[in-house]
C-alpha cells in the first residue's frame, strides 16, 4: 500500500512538472508575440524597409527641393532610405490623397505645405476627403515668399512700386505669371490684386520650373515664384527681385525688399513646408517618426536650408497640431476671401 502510494504521488508530481513546463512555453510564446508590440508601445519602432515620402508636387519644384533634404536627413536617422515619391496634380490633392489612403504603418510620409492643409479644403471642397482630419504633423523645417521678379530685357521697372504703378494704369495689359491655378503664387497675385488696387493677366503655369523658363524666354512681364526656385537665377542676375511677399526679408536675398515696404499696406504671405503623416498611425509610430525629425533638424540641416534660399521653421512637437489648426483656419479664411475659383 505504502509502495502505492509513493507511486501515484510521483506520477502527480511528474504530471504537475508537465503542467508548469507547458506554461512556461506558453508564456514565453506570448512573450515572444508581445515583444515588438512592447517595443513599439515603448517607443522603439526601428523601419526595416525605405520609407516613402510623397511630395504632391512636380520634380525641381520648391517643394521637391525642400522634401529631397528632408528625405536624405531622416533617412540617415531612420536607418532606411526616405524615398522621393513626386504625385502631382490638382494643387497637391492628388498626392495628398494617394498619402492618406496609404496603410497607416509609418511608412508613408507626406510634403504638406499652407496650401494643401489651408487652401485646398477650399479651393477642392470634397465631402470624400479633408486632409485636416487625413493628416498629423511629424514636424515643420521651412518657410519661404514668392518673389516678384521680371526680366530686364523685357520690362524692367525700377522697384516694384513702379511695376504697380505701370498695372494700374494699364489695366488687363501686364502678363502676369503664376505656377499654377490655385497655387500659392495664384493666390499671391489675387492679394495682390486686391491690396494694390489692379488687374492684370494671369498666366498660370505647372510648376516653378516651365513658369521660369517662361519668364527667361520673355513671355512674361513679372511673375511670382518660390524663394527657392527663384533666388538662384536673381543671385546669377538672369532676372530681377522686386519684392517678397513675406512681410520681412529673408536671409539669401537682403537687398529685396518686401511688398508692404513697397507700399502694399498689410500684404504678407509665406509658404511653409512641412513632413505629416495619416493620422491613423499608431501614437508610438508617430513618436517615434517626430524624434527622428527633431534630430534631422540639426544646425547642418538648418544651413542647408538656408542656402536654399528658405528660412527654417522650427515648432516644438508639443506644440504642432494646435499651430496646425490655427493655421489651416488662417489660410481657409484667405482662400475664401481670394475668390479664387478652380476650373
Amino acid at each position: 500500500m505504502q509502495q502505492a502510494g509513493r507511486a501515484e504521488c510521483a506520477g502527480l508530481n511528474r504530471e504537475k512538472n508537465k503542467m508548469m513546463q507547458r506554461r512556461t512555453a506558453l508564456g514565453l510564446a506570448l512573450a515572444a508575440g508581445l515583444a515588438p508590440n512592447v517595443a513599439r508601445a515603448q517607443g522603439a519602432w526601428r523601419p526595416t524597409r525605405p520609407v516613402r515620402l510623397v511630395v504632391p508636387f512636380a520634380p525641381g519644384g520648391s517643394n521637391d527641393i525642400v522634401g529631397r533634404i528632408i528625405a536624405e536627413a531622416a533617412g540617415n536617422i531612420l536607418g532606411q532610405p526616405v524615398v522621393v515619391e513626386n504625385r502631382a496634380g490638382a494643387g497637391g490633392n492628388i498626392g495628398a490623397m494617394a498619402a492618406a489612403q496609404a496603410e497607416p504603418d509609418g511608412y508613408t510620409l507626406f510634403l504638406g505645405t499652407m496650401a494643401t492643409q489651408g487652401v485646398n479644403p477650399i479651393l477642392y471642397p470634397d465631402p470624400r476627403f479633408d486632409p485636416r482630419k487625413a493628416f498629423v504633423g511629424v514636424g515643420m523645417m521651412a518657410d519661404m515668399p514668392n518673389v516678384l521678379t521680371c526680366l530686364p530685357r523685357r520690362y524692367n521697372p525700377a522697384n516694384a512700386r513702379e511695376a504697380i504703378a505701370r498695372a494700374k494704369a494699364e489695366p488687363g495689359k501686364v502678363l502676369f505669371g503664376t505656377v499654377g491655378n490655385g497655387s500659392s503664387a495664384h493666390l499671391s497675385l489675387v492679394m495682390l490684386e486686391k491690396l494694390a488696387g489692379i488687374e492684370v493677366v494671369h498666366v498660370p503655369y505647372r510648376g516653378s520650373a516651365p513658369a521660369v523658363a517662361a519668364l527667361l524666354a520673355g513671355d512674361l512681364d513679372l511673375l511670382f515664384d518660390a524663394s527657392a526656385t527663384s533666388a538662384p537665377h536673381i543671385l546669377q542676375g538672369s532676372i530681377k527681385a522686386l519684392a517678397v511677399t513675406m512681410n520681412k526679408r529673408i536671409g539669401s536675398l537682403p537687398n529685396t525688399p518686401t511688398l508692404e515696404e513697397e507700399g502694399v499696406t498689410g500684404y504678407h504671405l509665406s509658404v511653409w513646408n512641412g513632413v505629416f503623416t495619416q493620422s491613423r498611425v499608431p501614437a508610438p509610430i508617430l513618436a517615434r517618426l517626430q524624434d527622428a525629425f527633431t534630430k534631422a533638424m540639426d544646425e547642418a540641416m538648418l544651413n542647408r536650408l538656408r542656402g536654399h534660399h528658405t528660412e527654417p521653421l522650427i515648432i516644438p512637437s508639443a506644440e504642432l497640431q494646435p499651430w496646425l489648426d490655427r493655421d489651416a483656419e488662417r489660410w481657409g479664411k484667405v482662400a475664401r476671401e481670394s475668390g479664387i475659383k478652380i476650373d
